[in-house]
């Protein structure tokens, strides 16, 4: 509470005048440091609307973390819902609503996907709402009647339902029925202000728009044993909300953005890769301007800037619930100043680059309206002194008045308690004059020791209040006069000072959409600046994509972690296009750098898939649309499957859904069961893909399975081609040159790999032994030492047996125990 006081003065005087607890002190020329903007940020949620039908998807959700609706159009779909999947497994949503009047293959999908038990990230909450909640004519009606802080009031309704087509294709009816299904689930749930007044509705920033097409096919197994993502357990999970960071991981040593919308977008990339030549090259294009030595200070100083640019969707989010605190201001200050300093530079920076271009036209003279507003308004110093919002000195005249009575209180207060303290009982030793914001001003004495009881507290001509710390609160005439002269100027400067926050909140969130454009184009900007600064440091190089070539090419390509890891790093290259060497069926010792090639192909092609630079000299991209992988079993109990199953379901998956144009990755499938069973797996999913011919797609198959060639098991031919991984052997040791070469192994040196993780030197030698043997057809042998071992302990069984005969019976028969136990046992020992 807080509380302004002055004291009497003479020889009754107690401690001297007081002052305001809060001061308004002169505005500075520019803000200092920021205070956490995402302290309060919940976890982000999203959920999603859909509708199928007539073989077509029409979907929208809602993001909590920008407060925005995206939708994507109409998109045709296979009855198995492929694409709503893909979505799923994207966005994950918090809850799927949709229409309760479904067709079975929607129900089917959608009971799979009830029943589907994961530990993370948990199945969606499936929600069902009556059809007619999705019924065209009142979704419009809700999307035209919507309360939208980006669309001005001044707007009539027809300018309303103009601005609106310019942003959403009301042709595509599933997706509109989708928007109006999920307009309706938000307004019925509330969500984000389930504890706002009822007449507070859910905060919507803007509509966006999402689509998957020109994607490449990519599923969560290949993105887990590439190592594009990684989490590892945070060492101090009270500072990270998932107890979950970033470990080594493709995505962990290209993330350098600055700031956290730049990294959400870099994961957007990494989750949608794309085959779309015009994107992606637009992307290669600002990487390599910013690789050029003479624009490194330039890159240098666009990612200072970047390090300013904050969370806007939540400010936005905030202003739109009159949450807003005292640092947001602040924040969206030094966002918007450091966003005008990003558009000045950009006019600065060739045109011809699209992102430069967009930047430098759409960042406009909103911002400067913004942050001069902001600037010529707020005291950050005093809002963050009083922890409340705080205008500058020269806004509101009356405000200044108050203030400037406020400030002067204390010495005024003072001259009012000498006057009280004379017309008081000259036992009351001091007095002082107080003011307490909703309560007013007070006259306060110290408690005597003659007042005991609460009937001693009545003086004349005052009236008791209550006691406090052994201070007596009373009103007088004075203090009343107080009162109606001065009224509650806290409160009435506090309330002044709101409304003006809240004609400001108007002011900046009629402007929201130039706020979201500039996030949009800032992250985008950090993205490509920190894949710069990785290509630069790493020495990557630009990809060159040919939509003729069905394929990759591939020269002196290298593994973008493992080359951080090793010593040194043996590039080595890649080829797979037109009608030879679809097949590529790699062969070589254990240890010999098989699986690292085979990442290494496929972390190319996925890095120039996402726009960025490659470890490679020279990389060709041809038209690729999906990547599959069996490289590493994900082992899981949840899952309830064996090691050989998951194995077998990753095949599979590559061999119903690979096209001519899909990169497929095989790592020592069909070492899970039988050998001879393996094999024939093997053999049998290479064939079946040989028999495509020229539509067979471009595989690389790492084996030890020598047979495979030595049988031979594959067909002959210009699709098949044997590579192996060189090695030399140096009397009893083997070099490995982690050189990929044309030919098949000869042997598979397991002795050599055994020997390095120090297994016993017999272990090894007999080994050794039992494989020739069985190469040459041979029966094995046991060892001579364990025969011996079993012949010793026949006798010494054989000899107490005949250490425990009593010669004396005469019930022993001597020819009994010779057939029975010495005969038998002679046998084995001889």
């Amino acid at each position: 509470m807080a509380s302004a006081g002055a004291t009497a003065g003479g020889m009754r005087q107690g401690p001297g005048a007081g002052a305001a607890a809060a001061s308004f002190p002169s505005p500075a020329p520019a803000p200092g440091p920021a205070g956490p903007e995402d302290d309060a940020e919940e976890p982000a949620e999203t959920h999603l609307c859909v509708l199928w039908g007539a073989g077509c998807l029409g979907m929208a959700y809602y993001d909590t973390s920008d407060a925005a609706i995206h939708f994507m159009p109409d998109a045709p779909d296979l009855e198995s819902l492929q694409l709503l999947q893909r979505v799923l497994d994207e966005i994950n949503p918090r809850s799927v609503v949709t229409s309760a009047k479904q067709d079975e293959n929607m129900t089917r999908f959608l009971g799979k996907l009830a029943s589907q038990e994961h530990g993370e990230p948990k199945r969606p909450e499936i929600i069902f709402l009556p059809s007619v909640d999705f019924g065209l004519e009142i979704s419009k009606q809700r999307l035209l009647s919507g309360s939208y802080s980006f669309i001005p009031d001044s707007m009539t309704t027809t300018e309303k339902i103009l601005f609106l087509s310019s942003i959403i294709p009301f042709d595509c009816l599933l997706m509109v029925r989708a928007l109006g299904g999920l307009l309706k689930f938000l307004g019925r749930r509330r969500i984000g202000v389930e504890l706002e007044d009822y007449n507070v509705s859910v905060p919507i920033l803007g509509f966006k728009k999402f689509v998957l097409t020109h994607l490449v096919s990519i599923d969560q197994d290949t993105y887990s044993v590439l190592q594009i993502f990684k989490s590892e357990a945070h060492p101090s999970v009270y500072k990270v909300a998932s107890g979950l960071k970033e470990g080594l991981s493709l995505f962990g040593i290209l993330n350098r953005c600055r700031c956290k919308w730049g990294e959400k977008l870099l994961r957007l990339w990494f989750t949608r890769p794309t085959h779309d030549l015009g994107e992606l090259n637009s992307r290669l294009d600002v990487i390599q301007f910013f690789l050029l030595p003479q624009n490194l200070d330039m890159a240098q100083m666009l990612h200072r800037l970047l390090g300013h640019i904050k969370n806007v969707p939540l400010i936005l989010k905030r202003m739109k619930l009159s949450h807003t605190k005292v640092s947001d201001w602040q924040v969206l200050y030094k966002t918007v100043y450091s966003a005008l300093g990003l558009r000045d530079a950009c006019r600065s920076l060739p045109q011809a680059i699209q992102l430069f271009r967009d930047i430098a036209q759409e960042f406009s003279d909103d911002l400067h309206h913004i942050a001069s507003l902001i600037g010529k308004v707020v005291d950050f110093e005093g809002s963050l002194a009083a922890n409340r919002f705080t205008v500058l000195p020269n806004i509101d005249p009356e405000i200044d008045e108050k203030k400037r009575r406020l400030v002067g209180l204390p010495g005024f207060l003072t001259e009012v308690a000498r006057k009280e303290l004379e017309n008081l009982d000259c036992r009351i030793p001091s007095c002082s004059v107080i003011y307490i914001p909703l309560i007013g001003f007070l006259l306060s004495i110290p408690r005597l020791p003659s007042m005991v009881e609460a009937s001693d507290f009545e003086i004349e001509g005052l009236d008791f209040m209550f006691l406090s710390e052994e201070k007596l609160h009373y009103r007088s005439a004075r203090t009343k006069e107080l009162d109606a002269l001065l009224g509650d100027l806290h409160c009435d400067i506090r309330d002044q000072e709101t409304l003006l926050m809240h004609q400001l909140q108007c002011q900046v969130l009629a402007r929201a959409a130039v706020l979201t454009r500039v996030l949009d184009l800032a992250s985008r900007l950090d993205v490509l600046l920190a894949l710069s600064s990785a290509a630069r440091d790493y020495g990557y190089s630009r990809p060159r994509y040919s939509p003729r070539l069905l394929g990759v090419r591939i020269q002196n390509g290298r593994h973008p972690l493992m080359e951080l890891c090793a010593r040194t790093f043996v590039p080595n290259s890649a080829e797979c296009g037109g009608d030879k060497g679809r097949v590529k069926v790699i062969t070589g010792p254990n240890s010999s750098g098989k699986s690292i090639y085979l990442k290494q192909v496929g972390l190319i092609t996925f890095m120039a898939l996402v726009g960025s630079f490659v470890p490679a000299e020279e990389a060709e991209i041809g038209a690729v649309d999906a990547i599959f992988t069996r490289i590493h079993s994900c082992e899981s109990i949840s899952l309830g499957l064996s090691t050989f199953m998951i194995d077998l379901n990753q095949v599979a998956k590559a061999v119903n859904n690979a096209t001519e144009r899909s990169l497929v990755l095989i790592d020592e499938f069909g070492k899970g069961t039988n050998t001879v069973d393996g094999l024939a797996l093997l053999a049998a999913v290479l064939r079946h893909w040989l028999a495509l011919g020229p539509t067979c797609p471009h595989i690389f198959v790492a084996t030890n399975f020598l047979s495979l060639v030595q049988l031979p098991l594959l067909p002959q031919g210009p699709l098949v081609q044997y590579l192996s991984m060189e090695t030399c052997e140096d009397g009893n040791d083997l070099v490995f040159f982690y050189r990929v070469c044309e030919g098949v192994a000869k042997a598979s040196h397991a002795s050599h790999t055994a020997a390095q993780a120090r297994l016993p030197d017999k272990l090894i030698a007999r080994g050794k032994e039992v494989s020739d043997w069985i190469r040459s057809g041979k029966p094995i042998k046991p060892l001579r030492e364990l025969l011996k071992e079993k012949q010793m302990e026949n006798c010494q069984a054989l000899v107490d047996k005949f250490l425990k005969l009593d010669l004396e019976d005469p019930n022993l028969d001597l020819d009994t125990f010779m057939s029975q136990e010495v005969l038998p046992a002679a046998a084995t020992i001889l």
